[in-house]
């Protein structure tokens, strides 16, 4: 709409699901998407947004994951080898994009009875959508002298391009995270040369965590010019939960917060809130405070936050120059001097981190 032809942006926000929402496909969810448009070098942007969404992944430390990558191009040029007529490449990749949830047979089914192909170009399919592995070793493998693939113009400069990212990803030690995967198909029909998917390869099944692709053409449909771009997006609602499967699996306590301290004033003194909580910040601990005639409504406060320590103080404590620590998993109570408040509950905290 402004006319802009270079641009990197990323954005998080809310987004909606057109089909039927089931187990980890939300009608409703957050979506981080990160973009690179304009006229750049060969398969540079390509480069970058993979290597961003590794350094993503690894940061986030959800344990083991594969990137999954492909090229729209060798994907077509693949279907003209085996004779599926122009008209129903889009069809076919939808088909061939389910291969992640159903068998070759029931896939082959669909294209056979659905879409009509015959079960000798359906075969033909299965053949080179099994290939899968190692980047580098399996693009060496297409690219060998008498390759269908180089028979084809198409397919033949995706192996071109494929050869310069793979080239640029190992440079860059992330590799060894993608895997060159015939069967990624990504049914939505406007990319336009490399796609990609990220999937968490431990047990909970979320499906992908981050996919996208490089799409020359869409910008320009709804733009005033044509603006080549790559980019991705990742599901925030996905990762958080592969996160608190890891939590429950170490059997940690899933915390909406990561406050560690409650100071909690019997009675309603709300300068001595104001002292005590400044004294934790400055020490920059992770602290609030709740001012109450009523010790159940502070207990209350903290166990529905998952807030493991309070610090209590009323009037006898206040009086005897003390303040009563409370872990409150153990159901504990310690005593412990004004002065030495701080330095207490540090102490704590390093020996029992959250």
């Amino acid at each position: 709409m402004n006319g802009l032809t270079s641009f990197k942006r990323y954005q998080i926000a809310k987004v909606y699901r057109r089909d039927n929402p089931s187990k980890g496909r939300y009608r409703e969810f957050y979506q981080c998407d990160f973009d690179i448009a304009g006229h750049f070098e060969k398969m540079g942007p390509d480069f970058e947004v993979i290597k961003i969404l590794t350094e993503l992944l690894n940061e986030l430390d959800i344990g083991d994951y594969e990137v999954k990558l492909n090229h729209r191009k060798l994907l077509d040029g693949m279907l003209a080898l085996c004779g599926v007529p122009q008209e129903k490449f889009r069809t076919i990749c939808s088909s061939i994009d389910k291969l992640d949830k159903q068998t070759f047979e029931q896939i082959k089914q669909e294209m056979v009875e659905e879409k009509g192909l015959t079960e000798e170009i359906a075969d033909k399919i299965g053949t080179f959508v099994r290939e899968r592995g190692a980047p580098v070793e399996l693009l060496s493998k297409l690219k060998q002298e008498g390759s269908k693939f180089l028979e084809n113009s198409e397919s033949e400069l995706a192996l071109n391009e494929l050869e310069i990212l793979f080239k640029s990803l190992e440079k860059s030690k992330c590799i060894d995270k993608v895997v060159f995967d015939l069967s990624l198909a990504r049914g939505l029909d406007y990319y336009t040369g490399v796609i990609f998917e990220a999937v968490f390869k431990g047990a909970a099944q979320v499906g992908s965590i981050a996919a996208g692709g490089r799409y020359d053409n869409l910008i320009g449909m709804f733009g005033t010019k044509q603006v080549p771009a790559v980019g991705i997006s990742l599901g925030i609602e996905r990762v958080f939960a592969i996160m608190e499967q890891l939590q429950r699996d170490k059997d940690q306590d899933i915390r909406a917060a990561e406050t560690e301290v409650l100071v909690c004033i019997l009675g309603d003194d709300l300068s001595l809130a104001a002292e005590l909580v400044t004294e934790l910040w400055d020490a920059k601990m992770k602290a609030e405070f709740n001012v109450h005639k009523r010790v159940m409504k502070h207990i209350d406060r903290a166990r529905e936050s998952r807030i493991p320590w309070m610090v209590i103080i009323g009037d006898r404590e206040l009086n005897e120059g003390v303040v009563k620590l409370k872990d409150v998993a153990a159901s504990k109570e310690y005593e412990v001097p004004r002065s030495r408040l701080v330095e207490e509950l540090q102490g704590r905290l390093n020996t029992f981190p959250l």
